[in-house]
């Protein structure tokens, strides 16, 4: 039986592009669940949850959970579903005996107009219990230094305790460089009167250009050391990734002495990357 107490260790993938075979990722998961993650989660891929995106999430997971015999989470953005395309994943989830789902808004997609049933998370937070009750065990995303849409931080924070009142069961957190941030947040959620686990999102950095451009889309701010490393290997493909690891476990081992809940992987479907942070830590969750 698992420990109420272990911190949980968790990665999370993305399905190839659509133009690729879905089993192409297969390769990725031998080799990811040789590590023995507490889970994975699968995103829709870039563009959200389009019925293609949708099918290519559930048939992923369904192989983490059936061929892998790990437990998966499936992303579930909202921001271009109707209630009748939400029903329907949910009915398809729970027959493949998928039941945790990270209910998210999802990205507004250029030249996509919303279809505005689901306009928040909480939305459809409040839709998958009101149409399952229990059944679901549903993730909510988390933000240490306050999403980029909203008016300022505390009232991010309110929106967040919203989503955990309207039935979340647990949070994972955006990717962020400086652990100080995370540790603010903490209090402040808990002093609001969140009380549920909290996964740590950490993304290690491998190549310039993705990082630059996953920093102006989620607004995580830069801390001048990581600055000066991105200055003296972004050139150097290799080194930067090695330096990335590095500073990628020197978050996790603070975190981890700080008594986080879980540490939440974003490994880009990067098994060498994976591997390196698993062995690094596995005698210290």
């Amino acid at each position: 039986m698992e420990s109420k107490n272990k911190t949980k260790f968790s990665f999370e993938i993305f399905p190839p592009r659509k133009d690729m075979p879905v089993d192409v990722i297969y390769n990725t998961l031998d080799q990811l669940s040789d590590l023995q993650p507490d889970f994975i989660s699968v995103t829709c891929g870039a563009g959200g949850s389009s019925t293609n995106a949708s099918e290519r999430m559930i048939e992923i997971a369904a192989a983490i959970k059936d061929k892998y015999n790990r437990k998966s989470v499936a992303h579930m953005p909202c921001i271009n579903l109707d209630k009748m395309e939400a029903a329907d994943i949910l009915k398809r989830l729970d027959e493949k005996g998928i039941h945790e789902i990270l209910a998210l808004r999802g990205d507004k997609v250029p030249n996509v107009e919303p279809k505005n049933e689901f306009p928040h998370a909480v939305d459809l937070i409040k839709f998958i219990r009101q149409e399952t009750d229990k059944k679901f065990k549903i993730y909510a995303a988390c933000y240490p230094e306050g999403h980029t849409e909203a008016p300022d931080f505390n009232t991010d924070l309110q929106h967040l305790k919203e989503k955990v009142d309207a039935g979340v069961d647990g949070l994972i957190s955006q990717l962020f460089f400086d652990n100080d941030f995370f540790y603010y947040f903490r209090e402040k959620s808990q002093k609001l009167g969140i009380k549920i686990p909290i996964e740590v999102g950490i993304m290690p950095v491998t190549n310039k250009k993705q990082i630059e451009r996953m920093v102006n889309l989620c607004g995580a701010t830069f801390p001048v050391k990581f600055q000066h490393i991105l200055d003296k290997y972004g050139d150097d493909s290799n080194s930067l990734r090695d330096a990335g690891i590095v500073y990628a476990l020197n978050q996790i081992v603070d975190l981890l002495a700080h008594g986080v809940d879980g540490i939440h992987l974003y490994v880009m479907n990067n098994v060498y990357v994976a591997r390196r942070i698993s062995e690094a830590i596995k005698t210290l969750l």
